[in-house]
């Protein structure tokens, strides 16, 4: 399905500001089709046919839902609605006309023209089942007052807001809380949960017919916020209980006429957060602490070696040192992420550079080099990877390259499901008949091992094609 941007500009052909217009409505127009009770639709208008498209739709959360199909990209004639085509002539909202009763129950539908520098790009209709009328409590008074206030807005041009975030995370809506302002800010109605809300910061006295000067905790924003007609997102906090507040101004030809202010109780959001923040930080600490421990490790073994008299006791301490520090690089980068998987880009590079200068031969230089990109992984599957790596890394240094220097290369290629790894070195190459089975070679085994039991992928290890050196090839299985 075409998003609005697309739809808007092959149908309508607008482009640039207009459609940034059309977009800002379609983000805020919940709290209409809320207020209203309505199914919103908005349409574009073909500039030669005079075609009408469904660009946009929106389904109340307040009322069952008129249409429980898709409407976005459906188009109509200009005849087929007559209302929508006379709100883009005349440019003024259309209330007028008999209930349609094209989808099986008397539908009323009033057509809002969406203005920009002068001209009528689009118009919403709202949409409403007469079938479910009765009469109305003091609840659905105010909000469908509310609704056609803001609906005379929108026509204006006054609605939505400019300069405000689109992005709404966890911005209360319409029945989460509603209070209606006066222009001074004296509340003339607050539903049960709005009520609720403030009881729970502390406020016991009846909010209704109180000014907000008296019972909110910080109403000077909100004040100053409605006398100059703006909107305001704050959030406030009392006795152990978080509430989000947003004030919307009703204006008309730029005179306000009162505020609508939306509350929501966040209390349990806001502890969630603060428990996973302190999980959070807990788990990095730990992290850091195993990192310091194996470096610790890793520094008692580099002082054992150095009193061994044997080469090889030397050199077998020094490839466990090796090892360590590989688990403890993947441990550093987690300690220093908050989101608990590995930038393995960012481990693998630094191997390269750890072992570049502590296993190369200055008279056999080897160059190391990283080329394309693993995302990020989980802890359980980096650790045993960057072991992987840096034996196949040493394995090629020690063995490939027994007369004179080269370059290897690490491959990374991320798939939707798979990670294939290659390690590759331009050296002598394996002899005729070896086998990994077979390889007497420590580091080759260690990798193989993990590779098997610890990743569940399979290791490879072949001569290039159609040149000189080997290819240790892994493939593995990432989880979803």
């Amino acid at each position: 399905m075409s998003s609005l941007e697309e739809l808007v500009e092959q149908r309508a052909g607008l482009h640039g500001a207009p459609v940034d217009t059309l977009a800002a409505v379609a983000s805020e127009w919940q709290i209409l089709a809320d207020l209203s009770f309505s199914d919103l639709l908005m349409f574009a208008r073909d500039r030669e046919s005079g075609g009408l498209t469904v660009v946009a739709q929106m389904r109340p959360y307040t009322a069952q839902t008129i249409y429980q199909e898709d409407l976005v990209g459906r188009t109509y004639t200009a005849d087929s609605k007559p209302s929508v085509t006379r709100a883009f002539t005349e440019g003024t909202i259309i209330r007028d006309g008999d209930p349609d009763w094209s989808t099986g129950v008397p539908v009323r539908e009033e057509a809002i023209p969406v203005p920009y520098d002068g001209e009528v790009i689009a118009v919403v209709t709202r949409e409403a089942n007469l079938s479910m009328v009765r009469a109305p409590s003091q609840l659905e008074l105010t909000y469908l007052q509310a609704a056609n206030e803001l609906s005379s807005m929108l026509a204006e041009g006054e609605f939505p807001f400019p300069g405000e975030d689109g992005e709404r995370g966890l911005s209360p809506r319409v029945g989460d809380g509603l209070l209606r302002l006066d222009p001074s800010g004296v509340v003339s109605y607050a539903t049960p949960n709005a009520i609720s809300a403030y009881r729970r910061l502390g406020v016991l006295d009846n909010i209704i017919g109180s000014n907000v000067a008296d019972f909110d905790l910080d109403p000077e924003p909100l004040l100053e916020a409605l006398g100059d007609g703006e909107p305001l997102e704050s959030e406030i906090e009392s006795l152990g209980a978080v509430v989000l507040r947003r004030s919307l101004p009703l204006t008309r030809k730029h005179h306000v006429l009162g505020a609508l202010m939306l509350v929501r109780e966040v209390s349990e959001l806001r502890r969630h957060e603060q428990l996973l923040l302190y999980k959070d930080a807990t788990i990095r600490e730990i992290h850091h602490r195993v990192k310091n421990n194996l470096q610790t490790v890793a520094s008692l073994l580099r002082l054992q070696s150095r009193r061994l008299g044997s080469d090889e006791a030397r050199a077998a301490l020094g490839e466990s040192v090796r090892r360590i520090s590989s688990i403890a690089l993947v441990h550093e980068t987690l300690s220093q992420d908050s989101r608990q998987r590995v930038s393995f880009d960012k481990v693998t590079q630094r191997l390269i550079d750890m072992l570049a200068v502590g296993i190369t031969d200055p008279d056999r230089p080897v160059a190391m080099r990283l080329v394309g990109s693993a995302g990020e992984l989980p802890p359980e599957v980096a650790t045993p990877l960057a072991l992987v790596i840096s034996e196949l890394l040493q394995n090629a240094v020690e063995h490939a390259f027994p007369d004179s220097g080269g370059e290897v290369l690490v491959l990374l290629e991320r798939h939707a499901a798979s990670l294939h790894v290659e390690v590759r070195d331009d050296g002598i190459g394996i002899p005729d008949g070896w086998d990994l089975s077979s390889s007497s070679k420590l580091g080759l085994r260690i990798a193989s091992t993990l590779v098997d039991s610890e990743l569940g992928g399979t290791l490879e290890v072949e001569p290039v094609e159609d040149g000189q050196g080997t290819r240790c090839r892994t493939l593995l299985p990432l989880p979803r």
